[in-house]
């Protein structure tokens, strides 16, 4: 009896045109749509703060940071495909989420380790996003409000009620039982995070074609009286921080293989997929993080979209934050699927 009949015999389940070997109903994602997953969950607000990373770091570290943590998430989300199914990768039990996965090949105790961390690294994540798409929505009425009243003007906005309205639409959003059927909306995330990420490039172009190039530095800013060694070491870490914030996806990576169809084999369409996603924003993120230091210099803001590096026209700056929040509003679920899981298990 061949591995795959052992799987099957194992779930009780035969494969049909309606069902997968696990009795679910056939799966039919495709390595384009788990791309638009790994996008939607990769490219998120750390990109804002990549050119302020670059400040902290300079043209040399900033540069390796970014592609070292590129290599070690490809490589440890190529190793992660292959834990999909146990034992065998191809033809083994399905492991539905990260969680189950630890399980399967590392036991309970690892297991129980690894959901604290997991749930406490979601709750983070999605803390971040709610803010930073607070952030964006209370951008767009500063902006209105600058173009109107002139730069000085006093425009403070609450964001409190923008919080809020995120929140309403999340609770909506979370009643989707199945992560397939957020391939649309992952996709439509990935084009929004494309998109406000043109508007900073081409925003950082257009400035340093007016403007010049910013006072930029090989190491990052210098320690100086008004700038010690204690306040840039900890802005180091905190650069250090944002760059591999910006790529955390791993613990969402099983979730999103388990969308795929069975042939071909779900771990060579995730690895082709997790390649794709990865090198694409990883080239985002190197033109965002140059560009947007070299703009800028030293200067460059935490989030130059909703810090106001740029005033002007106000129209595409609204536009770039209009794309944060569709895009945040994606990658929430994307980041928040397994607790969704779990609780209509209960």
């Amino acid at each position: 009896m061949t591995n795959s009949s052992f799987a099957i015999a194992e779930s009780g389940y035969l494969p049909s045109e309606k069902f997968d070997d696990d009795g679910k109903i056939k799966r039919t994602g495709t390595w384009e749509s788990a791309t638009a997953h790994i996008i939607t969950a990769v490219i998120g607000s750390g990109v804002l703060s990549l050119a302020w990373c670059f400040a902290q770091l300079g043209w040399i570290a900033g540069s390796i940071t970014l592609v070292l943590f590129s290599v070690i998430t490809m490589y440890n989300s190529i190793l992660l495909t292959d834990c999909y199914r146990s034992p065998d990768p191809v033809t083994g039990t399905r492991n539905y989420t990260y969680m189950d996965a630890v399980k399967a090949n590392l036991g309970t105790l690892q297991y129980k380790l690894c959901g604290i961390a997991q749930y406490g690294v979601l709750t983070g994540i999605t803390i971040g996003y709610t803010t930073t798409t607070a952030i964006s929505m209370a951008a767009i009425s500063k902006s209105n409000c600058f173009h109107k009243k002139g730069h000085q003007a006093d425009c403070k906005v609450r964001n409190n009620g923008y919080m809020v309205i995120f929140a309403v639409i999340q609770i909506i959003l979370s009643q989707v039982p199945n992560f397939h059927k957020l391939s649309p909306l992952s996709v439509i995330a990935a084009i929004m995070s494309f998109s406000y990420s043109l508007i900073g490039i081409g925003l950082s172009i257009a400035k340093i074609a007016g403007e010049g190039l910013g006072k930029t530095s090989l190491t990052g800013i210098p320690i100086s009286k008004d700038f010690s060694g204690t306040e840039k070491m900890w802005k180091t870490f905190s650069a250090l921080g944002d760059v591999a914030f910006a790529y955390s996806f791993c613990f969402v990576l099983i979730e999103i293989q388990d969308t795929l169809r069975s042939t071909p084999p779900e771990n060579k369409q995730m690895k082709k997929a997790t390649a794709t996603g990865i090198m694409a924003s990883t080239v985002f993120y190197l033109l965002c993080g140059v560009l947007g230091y070299a703009a800028f210099g030293n200067d460059a803001p935490g989030n130059f979209l909703t810090g106001f590096g740029f005033y002007d026209p106000f129209w595409l700056i609204d536009i770039a934050n209009v794309c944060i929040v569709v895009h945040l509003l994606g990658a929430y679920q994307v980041n928040t699927f397994s607790n969704n899981t779990h609780r209509h298990k209960w």
